[in-house]
């Protein structure tokens, strides 16, 4: 499929952290806003983090997650914006290095390039955020423009419940005005 969708097209960048079952949200909420949808996996995401065959359903696209050869068509058109939900602990720092060894990091790093809108949900553990790598990543990818959602570390709250992954605040990012840098 190589020829633009009707509506803004959303890919939605899955990455593997437990959180990542809860995609389908996402995907509901950004259909629900009129967005088309999707979705592209890191490697270690594809085994077994989400139901790729429930997303290729609700989707009716195939889930991405290996390059394509030059000669196959490009499965979907140019994403208007880019979702990252959840974004690990590796994924931040790699596409902050610039370094474009999956699918889904070469695609973060060609739309960061592109000037595409890019929102990114977190969902890393407390003793990662605290590494100085993961703290100048998120300057970095800031500094070309992403916009991060709040902290999600899956920690459960003083109640023993593990609060909600907010997916939608993805959404919410991508329609914000963009602040002067």
């Amino acid at each position: 499929m190589t020829e633009p969708a009707g509506k803004p097209f959303l890919y939605v960048v899955v990455c593997a952290a437990g959180i990542a079952a809860g995609v389908s949200k996402l995907i509901t909420a950004a259909q629900e806003r009129n967005w088309e949808v999707g979705v592209i996996a890191t490697p270690v995401a594809m085994g077994g983090f989400f139901d790729t065959g429930a997303v290729e359903a609700q989707t009716g696209r195939p889930v991405r997650s290996a390059w394509r050869s030059p000669a196959d068509p490009r499965p979907f058109p140019p994403p208007d914006a880019v979702a990252v939900a959840p974004a690990t602990f590796n994924t931040v720092n790699k596409w902050a290095a610039g370094i474009a060894d999956t699918l889904a990091l070469g695609t973060l790093c060609e739309a960061a390039g592109l000037g595409v809108p890019i929102a990114a949900l977190p969902c890393v553990a407390d003793a990662l955020t605290a590494h100085p790598a993961y703290r100048d990543s998120l300057t970095r990818l800031r500094g070309m423009g992403v916009r991060f959602g709040d902290p999600y570390s899956g920690e459960p709250g003083p109640d023993g419940h593990r609060p909600e992954f907010a997916w939608e605040a993805a959404l919410d990012l991508l329609q914000a005005p963009r602040r002067a840098a």
